[in-house]
């Protein structure tokens, strides 16, 4: 909806192509469900955050510990994200406010803009940098522990947090621009024609397919190396409960990240290659699922600290040892070196050699 300029003066940037107030139809699903996502968004990082932070005080690995410092980041990211953004659109749908008026200068429409772009790029990067630290973690063992440490890994992800928000800048100098998008009640980059607008689109959509990709092939790379060395014969080198559970934590961030943002990421390029117009509702509707993300997130941490997934894992990994020497599953625990699990415990050992 192209609004014309009042008294002949062009209209702030972030209005020149939707601007308020628009044609607004009341929809109970509009303001309860932004209450709900991000009542339920922030309620279930807090309880993460309760989790990860007592399981940070007792771990005593040192792996674990640094792994336990990027979650601790993305967690926070996650929550910081549906407070400042959720905020923002509940109050638009509770109040009805107008942007033009609120904000004339377009500060707010901005800041939003940034913080729409900062809290999305975050978990992609930090997604990818504990690809990274896993990878380092699981092939070179002894290289990782003399390098990483707990303000080393806080080190990361604080670059993590500067790298998207140098990102989520980049409109405010010039390249890209931030904009009113429809229903109006948020604001985000214009996917466009205009040549700064395209390269901003790319450069956002190509990080974000980026990381992804990153975390794909390392996490890949750690699974079927961890995998080899827990149910190869080094499996009794060492306790790799901790290990496993990480990996699993990882590999669930990364398939939600995956699920929730390649659509918005793939859309965005398409558009800008192709030249077509953006469709509102297929943005709004991408960018909603790409949200999901943040809700989804937290419980990966809170299902995966128990204690009888690591044994059912263990357990998998006995059954494929087992079946490739010809045996039944319960002769992995006469076996020196090998892991047993007792049905109904939430404990699992290992048969010393």
């Amino acid at each position: 909806m192209n609004a014309s300029a009042e008294g002949g003066a062009p209209p702030p940037v972030c209005f020149s192509v939707n601007s308020p107030p628009f044609n607004y139809t009341h929809s109970i699903a509009s303001a309860y469900f932004s209450a709900t996502f991000s009542g339920l968004g922030l309620s279930s990082n807090l309880f993460a955050l309760v989790v990860l932070v007592k399981s940070y005080r007792r771990t005593q690995s040192r792996s674990r510990s640094s792994f336990l410092v990027f979650l601790l980041g993305l967690v926070l990211t996650d929550f910081m994200g549906l407070l400042v953004t959720g905020s923002i659109v509940v109050s638009f749908h509770v109040t009805h406010f107008n942007w033009r008026l609120l904000d004339p200068r377009c500060h707010f429409c901005n800041f939003m803009g940034m913080s729409m772009v900062f809290y999305g790029l975050c978990p992609l990067l930090l997604g990818a940098a504990m690809a990274v630290e896993r990878f380092v973690g699981i092939n070179r063992p002894f290289a990782r522990s003399a390098r990483v440490s707990k303000s080393r890994a806080w080190s990361m992800v604080v670059s993590v947090w500067v790298a998207a928000g140098c990102v989520g800048l980049l409109p405010l100098t010039g390249l890209g621009s931030y904009h009113m998008q429809m229903p109006g009640s948020w604001c985000f980059f214009l996917i466009g024609s205009r040549p700064l607008d395209m390269t901003f689109s790319l450069l956002f959509s190509l990080t974000g397919l980026t990381s992804l990709a990153v975390s794909f092939v390392l996490n890949t790379v750690s699974v079927v190396t961890l995998l080899r060395v827990c149910c190869g014969k080094e499996a009794g080198s060492r306790r790799r409960d901790h290990e496993v559970e990480m990996m699993v934590q990882l590999l669930g961030i990364m398939i939600i990240a995956s699920i929730c943002w390649c659509p918005l990421l793939i859309f965005t390029m398409r558009t800008v290659l192709s030249a077509e117009p953006v469709g509102p509702d297929y943005l709004l509707f991408f960018l909603r699922l790409a949200s999901c993300n943040q809700i989804c997130d937290p419980w990966v941490y809170i299902l995966c600290q128990e204690s009888r997934l690591r044994c059912l894992l263990q357990r998998l990994c006995c059954r494929a040892a087992s079946s490739r020497s010809s045996t039944s599953c319960s002769g992995c625990a006469s076996r020196p070196g090998t892991r047993s699990w007792t049905p109904g415990s939430t404990s699992c050992s290992v048969v010393p050699s």
